[in-house]
């Protein structure tokens, strides 16, 4: 517990860097420089206005120069990754595992917060991710499993792309490669729960819209990384039950 809570801090650290990532790599833009702005009015952020998440409690979501709405993305995206790095250390203590599963939720986070601003899973983001964490999954433990799970997830979301192309994009499907790196053999469980929670919204809709909800696009990548950080955190009861053991 106090290896999670010396990890927390930088969390929330690493997830205003996500911030950035997520804000700017869609764009094409450095994510080094220029220092952070406004979106709206360019203003140049002071250190005390870049403080995560207690600089956006302090300015009450609003930019000190324009008064333009910060959207709840920032501080949320910031905590997210805080209380996943903690998690992390918590669930796996101070080892390799710790962190690279550190860095899968990174990953993650990255990936769906762009997914929600901007409705593309990067190329730059995801597949250098998937191929890092097959690569440290596989020295940690040598298995031909990260492999068959990575190609196998992918390929099996491609096939639903190719059947269904308006509900499954390219990027799940390269998603789902980082996913089968990282959870081996439990891949298909977190697919299965990331499915059944991007129902939820998806009923939501149909019950407010009717057929136009048809023509609602609903990001699939945040419902899968909740899947996969479900099956990170409670992969052998959540494997158990799938199994039927």
């Amino acid at each position: 517990m106090t290896l999670a809570a010396i990890a927390f801090a930088p969390g929330l650290a690493l997830g205003s860097f996500l911030n950035v990532v997520a804000a700017r790599v869609p764009l094409r833009r450095s994510i080094v420089t220029p220092s952070s702005a406004c979106m709206s009015c360019g203003h140049e952020l002071a250190w005390h206005e870049n403080v995560p998440l207690l600089s956006w409690i302090a300015l009450r979501g609003r930019c000190s120069s324009c008064g333009e709405r910060i959207p709840a993305r920032y501080p949320a995206v910031e905590l997210a990754t805080a209380l996943l790095v903690a998690g992390c250390f918590w669930k796996f203590g101070l080892s390799g595992e710790a962190a690279l599963a550190s860095f899968f939720c990174l990953s993650l986070v990255a990936i769906s917060a762009t997914d929600v601003e901007h409705r593309i899973i990067p190329n730059r983001i995801v597949v250098p991710a998937a191929a890092v964490v097959l690569v440290a999954q596989t020295a940690l433990e040598p298995s031909p499993e990260w492999v068959i799970a990575a190609f196998g997830a992918s390929a099996f979301f491609f096939l639903a792309a190719l059947v269904y192309p308006a509900g499954m994009g390219m990027g799940d499907v390269k998603l789902a490669l980082l996913l089968g790196a990282m959870l081996g053999r439990a891949v298909p469980v977190a697919l299965l729960l990331g499915m059944v929670a991007a129902m939820v919204p998806a009923i939501v809709l149909f019950a407010r819209h009717g057929a136009r909800a048809r023509k609602m696009g609903i990001p699939m990548g945040p419902f899968l990384a909740l899947g996969a950080v479900v099956v990170l955190f409670a992969e052998h009861p959540l494997l158990h039950l799938y199994l039927g053991r």
